[in-house]
């Protein structure tokens, strides 16, 4: 039952949503929905992470010192449907030495099920596939292929009334996911992620412009929220991580950088970072490898 909650999820919005499509990277009427860190957004689009760099401390006893160098290539096959494949080196600073390899290889195919533009509401159901064997288990790749059928959301708050209207440039975006390995009598696990954004680009153009510099207005402060729970595990606790931090958007590219705080000791060992590049490859080819297949 547990499997089919994202696919029931998106048929139960389903009614809301016939406004109108949503377009490229995350834009739905006046809302932009920028490409998180951490947490996947809910567009179906063409875009380029690369590249995206992070580092932290292991929850092993001694930690190690882990920093993990990856990309990210999204493509529509039409302008609803994608799909994405990614990969990630992985160095490992242990006591005994370092160690250094690819993690598992992944393929997300995604749909963009409903919008509602009055409502600022974008909604996808997708597939994460990560391929075992396909990594270094030295750097912890699984040697069994996990599926993890995912529900994706974005929802902004620009529907709020004039006496809100401050309120107006936050939104809420967030992935549902269960992940299913394909192994006999392996851990399934509830994989969850949120981003509550304030849009500096959305206040400027549809609240009340303050006079701030461009570049500050292409600002979005945010803070997302990850965490991975173990199912049918008793007392096993939750790994997951906080992480503030603030993306720029501009017209073809986007730099993010975030915190990442462990929320317990299953999580890792003090505070990490990460920092992305994110390119829109939809407005720097939109001739080519910038628009969808079909």
């Amino acid at each position: 039952m547990t499997s089919k909650l994202p696919a029931l999820a998106a048929l139960a919005l389903a009614p809301l949503c016939w406004a109108s499509a949503a377009a490229a990277h995350g834009i739905v009427g006046d809302r932009f929905f920028p490409a998180t860190l951490i947490t996947d957004d809910p567009a179906v689009a063409d875009e380029l992470s690369l590249p995206t760099i992070d580092g932290f401390k292991t929850a092993d006893d001694p930690p190690n010192t882990q920093v993990d160098i990856s990309g990210e290539w999204s493509k529509r096959l039409t302008s609803r449907f994608g799909v994405s494949f990614d990969g990630a080196w992985t160095d490992l600073k242990t006591p005994s030495g370092d160690v250094s390899g690819f993690q598992n290889f992944g393929t997300t195919f995604k749909y963009l099920a409903a919008t509602n533009v009055p409502h600022e509401l974008m909604v996808s159901v997708g597939l994460e596939v990560e391929w075992g064997k396909t990594g270094d288990p030295r750097v912890g790749a699984d040697s069994t292929t996990t599926l993890t059928p995912t529900l994706y959301f974005g929802k902004g708050a620009g529907d709020l009334p004039a006496s809100l209207a401050w309120a107006r440039p936050f939104a809420l975006t967030g992935v549902i996911g269960y992940s299913v390995p394909l192994e006999h009598d392996a851990t399934r696990s509830l994989e969850t992620g949120f981003a509550l954004e304030y849009s500096l680009r959305y206040l400027a153009s549809h609240v009340r412009d303050l006079g701030l510099p461009t570049v500050v207005n292409q600002l979005t402060p945010l803070i997302e929220v990850q965490l991975q729970t173990p199912l049918g595990v008793a007392r096993t606790p939750a790994p997951g991580t906080i992480n503030p931090g603030v993306l720029w958007s501009g017209q073809h590219m986007q730099l993010g950088l975030e915190a990442m705080v462990p929320i317990n000791s299953a999580s890792g060992h003090n505070v990490g970072a990460v920092f992305q590049v994110h390119w829109f490859l939809d407005d720097l080819f939109p001739k080519s490898l910038g628009k969808p297949i079909w």
